[in-house]
């Protein structure tokens, strides 16, 4: 299924270790990131928009590091 504007996402933690975004992302993620979902703001390319549902700052993130939330 292709992630679409509005979706609810996770980050799929073996996907995104060891990726060009975890390299250039302070190592210590705080745990909403792999264990909660965010929402899907925008889309470009092959990078997705992600709102969580705590109040940080939105982050882009590789469409192959996400699945869409059950």
């Amino acid at each position: 299924m292709a992630i679409k504007r509005g979706d609810l996402v996770r980050v799929v933690r073996e996907k995104f270790e060891n990726s060009l975004e975890a390299q250039a992302s302070d190592r210590r993620l705080p745990p909403y990131v792999f264990d909660g979902t965010g929402e899907v703001v925008e889309l470009s390319g092959d990078y997705a928009q992600i709102k969580f549902l705590v109040p940080t700052p939105t982050v882009w993130l590789a469409l192959d590091q996400l699945e869409v939330a059950q």
